[in-house]
């Protein structure tokens, strides 16, 4: 570690920062303005260098630079087109149901890409003019990331020029404050939202060209820049461009200290700060959301009038509904019988029904609890290691470790719960993100105890379930015991206090009620039952990996939520069901799978605005609504319409 080093990584940072900047504030600009949270920022970012590789190596090496600029305009147009053709029907709809919506567009997009450029890693040229480089104290730092480190103060000077000495700049922050009260000023709403979701999906586009000369274009591009771009955004503050190049400095640079620490040796134990890098962004990110909730230059979000769906009391199951619940389940049960020519299927139901119950959990602390989590996968997953980590190496029965291991994740709920319940909305989300994201580094960069990235194998079931079938109704009774458990409790004091907190913090405050040691129960509770999905997963398939506690993960269980319905309790079921037999059944089927379940999930976006349960009630409502009507009532719209 000399100050030669130490220099050039903190140039290195600098340079990391401009690219890193210029997607955070595309991403917080159409946030602040429109409210969207776009997952599919980080394909746009995707899309950038993708279509500046192709470019570059049509009009040759002259042609670098109009490629990059062309590739960014380019990607601000599709943006454009994105916003007005699907996301300008659902701008008042809840953010979460936007979410599914952009999260279809990068399932689309990714295989978009495949279909176009392939699967391989596709390396661009050098830019023409700053392919060397230059000496400093000693050593050689690339030419090309001394003009990235331009790049950041220049789009960030211009971008406050935009902002604040233009007409358009100043309907773009008046919007960021109120966007309700800048529609009933005569402001063309729409217009201001399309160009300010294609100037943000330019500037994401632009952050990818540029990085052509420094790395290669790859299809996980989107996925790790859209996780990246979160992290500044929520650390700057939502809706602050210079909040987002403070928090990319920072973040940037506190990597780069990390990368230059290396391995340290501390009162005798060798801790390798590079490693750190992995996490050290989330682990930033948490601090500040606890320190400061809105960001270090960010300011509280006013409500948004958009309420979406008026949500309708639960009401207790009908005796007509529990009579079909009750012909489901004996189907559940004869189901191995019926199926035994196919031990695939057996299988595949095993996945469903943890599925369900997992996204029974989730819905647990969103519908009723009205708490977003992006971060569901992290009990997941400690349910799942828990188990596995008692059979191994404490030599634990199977049975006993069942019971354990949802404990094991509820202790983890408790931990995380009393941070994150101190939030709110999005920031809440992002909490939950960081504590998933820290957690999964934790196992899989602990080798000698969690495996690694190799996970842990040999996690078989008992004896007596070494049967799929036998397996398959031992899962079968406790999701079905899991499921209604949760049931259970929402229709309990504490369900109505909870769904009372959530309506209405001040007048259930005003009241008695306790609100966050409320929602803290719950985010116990639903991690002990996403616990208890966890293990019956790694008993079922015999081994655990770090992918139970991965982003992806977290994301799937959003999408089933959304998917079924979150204003219905049977919703999480009908979604986890529905997405993982159309995931299972697509990629079976077809090499670009992606795309396919990403137009089907738009297309039932569109269709059933309020989940595919949802909607099955709205529609029996209507039947039983017009069977309930006299003739009477009939005989008389036929007159009045006469």
């Amino acid at each position: 570690m000399s100050l030669s080093s130490l220099l050039l990584q903190f140039l290195t940072g600098l340079s990391s920062a401009s690219s890193l900047f210029l997607v955070g504030a595309g991403l917080s600009l159409i946030f602040g303005v429109t409210r969207i949270v776009n997952f599919a920022h980080g394909s746009f970012f995707m899309v950038g260098i993708y279509l500046a590789y192709t470019l570059a190596d049509k009009l040759g090496t002259l042609g670098f630079w109009p490629a990059v600029l062309i590739a960014a305009l380019a990607v601000g147009v599709i943006g454009a087109l994105i916003e007005m053709v699907l996301l300008r029907r659902i701008y008042k709809s809840p953010e979460l149901f936007q979410l599914l919506a952009t999260f279809a567009l990068v399932l689309v997009i990714k295989d978009a890409v495949l279909y176009v450029w392939g699967p391989d890693e596709l390396l661009g040229p050098r830019a023409p003019g700053l392919s060397g480089s230059v000496d400093i104290l000693g050593r050689q730092f690339p030419t090309y990331d001394l003009f990235l480190i331009v790049v950041g103060p220049v789009v960030l000077g211009l971008m406050w020029l935009l902002l604040t000495r233009t007409r358009w700049g100043t309907l773009v922050r008046a919007a960021t404050q109120d966007r309700e009260m800048v529609s009933a000023l005569g402001v063309n709403q729409a217009w201001l939202f399309t160009a300010v979701f294609a100037l943000g999906a330019t500037l994401a586009a632009l952050g990818g060209a540029l990085q052509l000369p420094r790395e290669p274009a790859t299809l996980a591009m989107d996925l790790n820049t859209i996780g990246a771009a979160f992290v500044v955004v929520v650390v700057g503050g939502m809706g602050s461009i210079p909040g987002a190049y403070v928090a990319a400095l920072l973040l940037s640079e506190i990597k780069a200290v990390c990368i230059w620490l290396g391995v340290v040796d501390i009162f005798g134990y060798s801790v390798s700060f590079s490693k750190l890098t992995l996490v050290v962004d989330f682990i930033v990110m948490a601090i500040v959301l606890v320190w400061r909730p809105w960001g270090l230059l960010g300011r509280p979000q006013a409500p948004s009038r958009y309420v979406g769906m008026q949500e309708e009391p639960l009401r207790r199951a009908s005796k007509g509904y529990l009579w079909l619940v009750a012909a489901l389940g004996v189907a559940l049960m004869a189901m191995p019988l019926l199926t035994a020519d196919s031990p695939y299927t057996t299988v595949l139901m095993i996945d469903l029904l943890i599925a369900a119950l997992f996204a029974a959990s989730l819905h647990f602390i969103m519908g009723p609890a009205g708490m977003h989590s992006f971060g569901h996968a992290a009990y997941f997953g400690l349910g799942a290691y828990g188990a596995a980590l008692l059979v191994r190496t404490s030599g634990m029965p199977m049975e006993l470790a069942l019971i354990v291991a949802p404990l094991v994740a509820a202790i983890g709920a408790f931990v995380y719960g009393w941070f994150a319940v101190r939030l709110s909305g999005v920031y809440l989300a992002m909490l939950t993100l960081a504590f998933a994201q820290i957690t999964w580094a934790v196992v899989y960069q602990w080798d000698s105890f969690t495996g690694g990235s190799n996970g842990l194998t040999g996690v078989w079931p008992s004896e007596w379930l070494s049967d799929k079938r036998t397996y398959y109704w031992l899962t079968l009774v406790l999701v079905a015991v899991g499921i209604l458990m949760l049931r259970r409790v929402l229709f309990s004091p504490f369900g109505y206090a909870l769904r009372a907190g959530r309506d209405s913090v001040l007048r259930a405050d005003a009241i008695g009620i306790d609100v966050k040691r409320m929602q803290w129960t719950a985010f116990v509770i639903a991690g002990a039952a996403a616990g208890l999905a966890g293990a019956l997963y790694a008993f079922s398939k015999g081994s655990i990996s770090p992918e139970s506690l991965s982003v992806d993960k977290s994301v799937d269980g959003l999408v089933m939520v959304l998917l079924g319905g979150i204003q219905t309790l049977a919703g999480p079921v009908v979604g986890a069901v529905t997405f993982s037999w159309l995931h299972d059944t697509v990629a079976r089927n077809t090499d670009y799978w992606r795309a396919t379940l990403g137009a089907i999930i738009l297309l039932l976006v569109l269709l059933f605005p309020q989940g595919i349960a949802g909607f099955a009630k709205q529609l029996s409502e209507r039947l039983l609504r017009g069977r309930r009507r006299s003739p009477e009532v009939d005989v008389a719209l036929t007159e009045k319409r006469t």
